[in-house]
């Protein structure tokens, strides 16, 4: 289970992000002090407010980059200033977010730094089977029992991100981001005509058996056969 750690003094805004976590299965360890937080620095993530009440969240995320390497930690702060986001990041924080902020990009921020983390940590993957479907990811190529199918840029990304998870449910709003980029804003319409353009491609007719199927109000699923 992926661990969260928030270092936020304002309780009010610390337990709204706790649960918004737990509601993505995450395990969540909530301190208010630097003092507290230490001892909880055995997770996957950390998201730090900056002004605290023994001392300043940039301290910590110093020390804590020079104990846990790699550890992504994100500044959540009310300070604006250009210096101070520099200053952050130069601390060692991989991402830098100003109150008040929107849940949702803080959650796809939260989604692409784990993203990056077992990326970095796993083998490469060049290459995708999925029953006769085969995705060489390197040479962007798709082809079913050897027909090349021709696919547009964003298609090609999206096939592969539900291949990578061959036999789940994908939700529509991390094929959004991992596909068209966290600051995505505007209807997610597009996810489905590109998912019906796949379709298509694939030699599949409307109304008959599909190989991605739609989980209503939640995502898609690439079906692992």
């Amino acid at each position: 289970m992926t661990r969260v750690l928030i270092l936020e003094d304002d309780t009010l805004l610390a337990s709204s992000l706790a649960r918004a976590l737990q509601a993505r299965a995450f395990s969540v360890a909530v301190a208010s002090t630097i003092a507290d937080a230490t001892c909880l620095t055995d997770c996957d993530l950390v998201l730090c407010d900056l002004s605290l009440p023994d001392g300043d969240g940039l301290d910590f995320i110093r020390t804590l980059g020079r104990e846990r390497p790699g550890l992504p930690i994100i500044a959540l702060t009310a300070r604006t200033e250009e210096s101070d986001v520099i200053a952050g990041l130069v601390s060692g924080a991989v991402g830098y977010i100003t109150k008040p902020f929107r849940l949702a990009e803080l959650l796809a921020r939260v989604d692409a730094q784990l993203r990056l983390v077992k990326a970095a940590t796993n083998p490469v993957i060049s290459t995708i089977k999925v029953g006769e479907l085969h995705i060489d990811i390197e040479a962007r190529n798709v082809h079913i029992s050897g027909v090349d199918i021709d696919l547009r840029h964003k298609e090609f990304d999206l096939l592969v991100c539900l291949a990578r998870g061959a036999g789940k449910v994908i939700r529509r709003d991390l094929l959004m981001s991992e596909v068209w980029g966290q600051n995505w804003v505007g209807p997610t319409k597009t996810l489905d005509v590109h998912v019906n353009a796949i379709r298509r491609k694939l030699g599949e007719q409307p109304g008959g058996s599909s190989r991605i199927s739609a989980v209503r109000n939640v995502g898609y699923r690439l079906e692992a056969r």
